[in-house]
């Protein structure tokens, strides 16, 4: 190998993993976009169509993670500890797993939304997904601390907000559902919807514990 091959190790890699991070990020706000108009559309068919698109997203967002971990491994110098790029990632890409893990069981489920609790929470989840996508655009450099600290109590308080709309679904649904199939059904998808906040939390979480350790 030659120096300059080695040299080239050693050089910083910010942009290579701000701009994968910020990439992943984008991906998700345009995922969590498109789950709110699927979940807003009346007709059935055109909805279940919407959603299943949203597996080539979810596709999508993967071979973005894949490449932070490709460069993870290949790149000496980081501009954070290589733990938190993990975590990072790793959490970014559980917020769209769980995105595209609701959208198949509401296919699958073929439920009706009486109550209109989707809308509810797939609005949730579009302004937590933004909140995370701020607060990754201002992990550049770091100067911003507050944008990013603001974020990530907005997405505590949009986690908060899902759990209490699932604590009013639950008891809904256990008040009026007599069908005990539709029963399972229904409580599946609203733990899964609630699960996708929870991710962003972990997001949050990942993100502060690395802002004390750099700001």
């Amino acid at each position: 190998m030659s120096i300059s091959a080695v040299l080239k190790m050693f050089q910083p890699k910010d942009r290579i993993f701000y701009n994968l991070f910020e990439k992943v990020g984008g991906q998700l706000v345009q995922m969590s976009n498109q789950f709110v108009v699927a979940i807003n559309e009346q007709d059935l068919t055109k909805r279940d169509q919407l959603l299943r698109n949203l597996s080539d997203m979810e596709h999508k967002n993967d071979e973005v993670t894949h490449e932070i971990f490709l460069q993870l491994g290949q790149n000496f110098i980081t501009p954070m500890d290589r733990e938190d790029i993990h975590y990072l990632a790793t959490s970014l890409d559980d917020i769209a797993d769980y995105i595209w893990g609701s959208a198949k069981l509401i296919v699958n489920y073929q439920i009706e939304d009486e109550h209109n609790i989707l809308p509810s929470f797939a609005q949730i989840i579009v302004n937590a997904v933004a909140a995370v996508n701020k607060a990754i655009d201002a992990l550049r450099d770091m100067k911003d601390l507050k944008t990013i600290t603001d974020s990530c109590i907005s997405i505590n308080s949009y986690a908060n907000e899902a759990d209490k709309l699932l604590d009013e679904a639950m008891m809904t649904l256990f008040k009026n559902c007599t069908n005990a199939v539709e029963l399972i059904k229904r409580k599946d998808i609203y733990e899964m919807l609630e699960m996708v906040t929870s991710k962003c939390e972990d997001v949050a979480n990942v993100i502060e514990s690395i802002i004390i350790k750099y700001s």
